[in-house]
């Protein structure tokens, strides 16, 4: 069982910004953003050669400052955005900016270039998201169905629908809206859903979490005291339409109904420390994947909610005689939901883990010390699912 095996990859520098190249559907590839306070920063182009097993990279220069959010365009290989800080007049901001990488660096080149000769490449900055109203962006998320031209950036207690403009070198604030009440409310992550023609994104502050109307940009439902204590992240159910991941610093997963919003669908309660992650598989959504500052990444099966609650679909006409019984023996249970593996090939806070947009099966997590896991949905349950 060789090809189960993790692939490690140290970047020498600290790190919690985590994102696969959206746009790039054949090479497996992940864009890793550093956090360093002496050294000019970096974003690593991680390319896997799976076939061989092993990783080539590319470093591409971030001198703007330290990365705390990258996301690709879902439409355009060359083109990410950054949350970074910067220090300006002994205040730290946390900016925004839309980048392009260099040409020959848009598609996964799988030579492994010599350490000694490749040097560093600079990002082209193509526009601020312009922030002189807010201080701090805690995210950027693009359209996802979308042709990268549609953008949300959340800051502060604003959220904000940009339109990226004369090749995304101008962002058009489109509208926004605030979030009301008492106190120093912050945005900490949202979502955009695929769903309903992409027109509903969810965000997390504090222990709530909401859901947004972006053509209003209007609250369409809110889940107080979604978690406990901070809710970290969320994810849409990319195959059922209502359905939302939650993960926060109570420890669990939770998984809600956005029609009916009392409680959750399901909880997950197997992290001992925050949970900052959570992540649904793109293709089988009963895969769900968290990381958490228990240096642990787990991925669960979550098949009793998902899209297909009683297993793979088998048409009536593929199962002989003999299988007819057994087949609807297993049709009429559901099957159970359970933790498919626990990995821990960290020894540092998991800030991020996220699917490659190529192989669905294959996720990478990242942990602060600057190491990236790349990992494999076993193969015993690839083929139970496929099969």
């Amino acid at each position: 069982m060789e090809d189960d095996a993790p692939v490690i990859y140290g970047l020498e520098f600290q790190a919690r910004a985590l994102t696969p190249q959206t746009a790039e559907t054949d090479a497996i590839r992940f864009l890793v953003g550093t956090q360093s306070l002496k050294y000019d920063n970096q974003i690593h182009i991680i390319d896997f050669d799976d076939e061989n097993n092993i990783i080539n990279k590319n470093v591409l220069l971030h001198q703007a400052g330290e990365i705390w959010h990258i996301s690709a365009s879902p439409a355009d290989r060359g083109v990410l955005a950054t949350c970074y800080n910067r220090t300006s007049d002994s205040k730290v901001l946390t900016c925004a900016a839309v980048w392009r990488m260099p040409k020959e660096l848009e598609s996964g080149s799988h030579e492994s270039p010599d350490d000694s000769s490749s040097t560093a490449q600079t990002l082209e900055l193509l526009c601020h998201l312009d922030n002189t109203a807010h201080s701090n962006m805690a995210c950027v998320v693009w359209e996802p169905m979308g042709d990268g031209k549609k953008i949300i950036s959340l800051a502060d207690n604003h959220i904000l629908l940009w339109d990226l403009q004369e090749s995304s070198s101008q962002a058009v604030l489109a509208s926004s809206a605030s979030l009301g009440g008492k106190g120093q409310l912050k945005f900490t992550s949202g979502r955009w859903s695929p769903h309903h023609n992409c027109t509903q994104v969810a965000t997390a502050n504090d222990t709530t979490l909401r859901g947004w109307d972006t053509r209003t940009m209007s609250q369409i439902y809110c889940i107080e005291n979604a978690h406990g204590q901070l809710v970290r992240d969320l994810d849409f159910n990319p195959n059922k339409q209502y359905y939302l991941a939650s993960c926060g610093d109570d420890c669990k997963v939770k998984f809600w109904d956005t029609r009916n919003v009392t409680e959750p669908v399901k909880t997950l309660e197997e992290h001992s420390h925050w949970v900052w992650n959570v992540r649904y598989n793109h293709s089988h959504d009963q895969l769900v994947l968290t990381g958490s500052s228990d240096s642990r990444v787990i991925l669960s099966n979550m098949v009793s909610i998902s899209s297909e609650p009683f297993g793979h679909l088998v048409d009536d006409d593929d199962i002989s005689d003999q299988e007819d019984h057994r087949s609807e023996e297993k049709s009429k249970e559901p099957l159970q939901d359970n933790v498919i593996a626990t990995y821990e090939e960290h020894e540092d806070s998991v800030y991020a883990v996220d699917w490659s947009s190529a192989d669905p099966w294959l996720f990478a997590s990242l942990s602060y010390d600057g190491r990236l896991v790349i990992n494999r949905v076993p193969r015993a349950l690839k083929y139970h699912i496929l099969l």
